[in-house]
């Protein structure tokens, strides 16, 4: 007869089958099975056993709980997911209860030793439509709260496979969900080769028209899914509901920062296929895959993460529309033409740090001190940054959407941000 303990691991790991699943045991987290013989060898720790009962042992192998993130790190680096199981209840007589608590997958980490600072960690889904001749594509960071979905309609599924890989070049997605669509020995197959995204998928179900509807409305508390650029476009719905549903069950506290949608084009953009990407060398170089050497590293002189992220976007997805490459341009040559005032925001960009991550920790209750000094340090700075913003604005306020330059009224006073016991 196994140990009651043995039973409670062997239920939770029977709901997360497909992942390596870190069971809480006082100042560790133990793993037993298959999962210690990988953990063992990704994570280069001892292998040995345990009894379980009826003179039987099984392998584990465990890890220290304060040093549990570098552990994980290495795992989700390997391609695997990993399930939390947490004490819930304080130790004392019989069973200690246990949940899992989180489940972190290579799109879904938030934590920052596992993320680079420089680029967005996309989670993408694809969602073929019933004919083969349509698609949705929907990504989102959960780090930023960044969220976006298209669909793309072409003549022949040969067509849609293309569009679908450029998006996949583009977006470098560090997870690929799917549902009713299969890499092939295509265009797509030899494109997830290259990006090697961990596949994951979602069930039927999840994504059927009418559920997919039904989950982005309550999701974002409204009637109607117009007013996020969503009619007459049935699979990128779907593939949005897709991306909310993974979350939902990997990440449930990250579901909440994704309060808005932004509906695409293609047609906005220029395409690039993956061989045009690398032989123009955009954000690496063809040999050794550096930044350094490529476009991206020559034009890199952004100060802080929120720009090096930004700048590598507009680098990825060039513009088509004269009017907003204008606006763009105009914005840039605002700052180019004014010395002062570009030293100057520039001296005050150099101390704000990833504020968008660290916000985002904050809502997901996952921040960590640092984190919050950070906050503090730019709330502090904000009121100055402001001031000297408000003289001088371009005339075109839609360049503010380019993510230029703040917007000229905020929507909630930055002096209102600040406690006034604000240490």
């Amino acid at each position: 007869m196994t140990t009651p303990m043995r039973q409670q691991y062997l239920s939770l790991k029977s709901q997360h089958a497909d992942c390596i699943l870190l069971f809480r045991l006082g100042d560790f987290y133990e793993t037993f099975d298959d999962d210690a013989r990988v953990v063992a060898r990704v994570c280069d720790v001892v292998l040995t056993s345990r009894p379980v009962g009826n003179d039987q042992r099984v392998p584990l192998a465990g890890v220290p709980y304060h040093a549990v993130d570098v552990y994980i790190a290495k795992l989700v680096e390997a391609g695997y997911r990993v399930a939390i199981a947490e004490q819930v209840s304080e130790p004392g007589k019989g069973l200690v209860e246990r949940e899992v608590r989180r489940v972190v997958t290579k799109g879904t980490v938030v934590d920052p030793g596992m993320l680079d600072e420089r680029r967005n960690n996309y989670l993408m889904a694809v969602v073929l439509g019933r004919r083969g001749t349509n698609a949705g594509i929907a990504y989102c960071d959960i780090t930023t709260g960044e969220f976006a979905a298209t669909q793309t309609n072409a003549a022949s599924h040969e067509e849609v496979e293309q569009r679908i890989g450029e998006e996949i070049s583009r977006l470098q997605p560090s997870e690929l969900i799917h549902v009713e669509w299969e890499p092939r020995q295509s265009t797509i197959h030899g494109l997830i080769d290259l990006v090697h995204p961990l596949l994951s998928t979602v069930e039927s179900w999840q994504v059927e028209p009418d559920t997919a509807e039904a989950s982005l409305k309550r999701h974002f508390g409204v009637s109607s899914l117009d007013g996020y650029g969503l009619h007459g476009r049935p699979e990128a719905m779907r593939a949005a509901a897709a991306v909310l549903a993974y979350i939902t069950e990997m990440q449930p506290g990250a579901r909440e920062q994704m309060t808005d949608l932004h509906a695409y084009e293609l047609g906005e953009f220029m395409t690039l296929d993956e061989s045009t990407r690398r032989n123009l060398e955009l954000t690496e170089t063809m040999r050794g895959g550096a930044m350094e050497g490529s476009l991206l590293g020559v034009l890199g002189e952004t100060l802080t993460p929120m720009g090096s992220r930004l700048l590598r976007r507009w680098i990825n997805q060039p513009l088509l529309d004269v009017a907003a490459i204008n606006r763009r341009l105009d914005a840039v040559q605002g700052f180019v033409d004014n010395t002062l005032l570009r030293l100057d925001v520039r001296g005050m960009l150099r101390n704000f740090g990833d504020l968008e991550r660290w916000t985002n920790r904050t809502m997901q209750k996952t921040a960590l001190p640092r984190d919050l000094v950070g906050i503090r340090e730019v709330l502090r700075l904000l009121p100055e940054l402001e001031e000297r913003l408000t003289d001088w604005r371009l005339e075109n306020r839609d360049s503010a959407r380019d993510g230029a330059f703040a917007p000229e009224s905020p929507n909630l006073p930055i002096s209102n941000l600040q406690s006034p016991n604000l240490p």
